[in-house]
Order: C-alpha cells, then structure tokens, then sequence
C-alpha cells in the first residue's frame, strides 16, 4: 500500500500505537474495537517490560496486521525494519535514537517512513531524511514510555508549522479526551494515541470520542 501525502496525512487523523503490554484484554480485541470506533492508522509498537519477542512477536503483528488488512488501516512497525520487511508492513516509525534514516529509507523503499521529532531542528533534520510525516511529542506528560523527552506541548507544533513546514504531522504523548483539540488547533493532522484507547474498557467509545473531538477541531 503505497500511499500519497494527501493520504497519509487523512490517515493521520486517529493513529493507534500499540503493542500486548499497554492492553487490558487481548490485543486482537483492542484493536478490532478501535478500528470500530474509527482509528484511521495503526502502529505496532512491541516495547516495555513483559513485550513479546522472537516468534511470539513476529506473530502478534501478523494477526494485527490480517485485522488492519481487512479494514483497509495501513499498518506500521515501530523500531523492528526487519519484521517491517518480513511481514511487508506499510511502514516503519523510528525515534531519534533509532537505526540512522537514509539506511531505514534504502531499506524500505517506497514504503511509509514516520520519524519522530522533539523540535524544529530534529524536524528539518527528519524531512532532509526522507520523512514522510512527523510524530511530534511528547505533547503531554505521558507514563507509556520511560524515554520520555521534556513535555514542551503542542506549542512545539506551531513552531514548526511557522517556519513553513508542510508535512504531514501527528502528535503524540498524553493525548487524552480533552487535549486532542488543542493538537489540532496548533498545526497537527491528527493525534496518536496508546493508552487513552488500549486502556480504556470501552475501546470502540474511547476511540469514537477521540475522533469526534479531532475532527471538531479542524
């Protein structure tokens, strides 16, 4: 699934990372409830204490991926290029301190490339490499990932946005009921999202709530 700028940044609108350890329930149900509730792209992100590795994890993202394949959801890998590769995801994501871009995108080829970024600096950078959208965050303090970098908010996304950057952006860290407006507001085309969905009992309603406010905000 190859797909154009205009695409990505649609689907950007309501992206879910996720992996097994951020879930209450089975994973498989987590996300067949989200995408009811109209998750627009979702990320397999396996990390954390207790995360599936080996053969348990190459086919966890194998049954994902069948659910996203059969609601047309373009399914992206964080980190993993070679199950990327392996399972011919749509994409990969990688952080700053991840494998070196312009080898990801060689690699890769046409594929979906998303690189995170934590200001204007790491942003050009990430567009000079090949970038196809941007995650930017962390937008709000976040417990889902022990990495996290200073929380300077979606004030960070208007700074961008300011110096004339077009590409697609998702912002990501926090992001709850509530708080996706403001992300919205200040430049980005859509939130990503962990666990205000995967830790919600009702998936589908955290979900469709989400989206709704998202797409309120435009």
């Amino acid at each position: 699934m190859n797909l154009s700028e205009k695409r990505i940044k649609e689907s950007l609108k309501l992206y879910f990372v996720m992996g097994s350890v951020n879930c209450l329930k089975d994973p498989a149900t987590v996300l067949q409830e989200a995408i009811a509730g109209g998750i627009t792209l979702f990320q397999f992100r396996e990390k954390g204490n207790g995360a599936k590795t080996g053969y348990e994890k190459i086919s966890l993202a194998k049954k994902l991926q069948a659910i996203c394949k059969q609601h047309d959801i373009p399914f992206i890998v964080n980190d993993d290029i070679d199950l990327a590769l392996q399972i011919d995801a749509d994409g990969v994501h990688i952080g700053q301190e991840d494998e070196d871009p312009l080898k990801v995108r060689k690699k890769i080829g046409s594929k979906i490339l998303g690189i995170s970024a934590h200001n204007l600096e790491e942003a050009q950078k990430a567009i000079e490499h090949g970038a196809d959208y941007l995650g930017v965050g962390p937008m709000y303090f976040t417990s889902t990932k022990t990495d996290i970098r200073e929380v300077k908010g979606p004030e960070v996304i208007k700074i961008i946005r300011m110096n004339d950057i077009q590409i697609p952006i998702v912002g990501i860290g926090g992001i709850k009921q509530n708080l996706a407006r403001n992300v919205i507001k200040a430049g980005a085309d859509g939130v990503a999202i962990i666990s205000a969905i995967s830790q919600s009992p009702d998936p589908k309603l955290a979900a469709k709530q989400l989206l709704n406010e998202v797409e309120m905000a435009f």
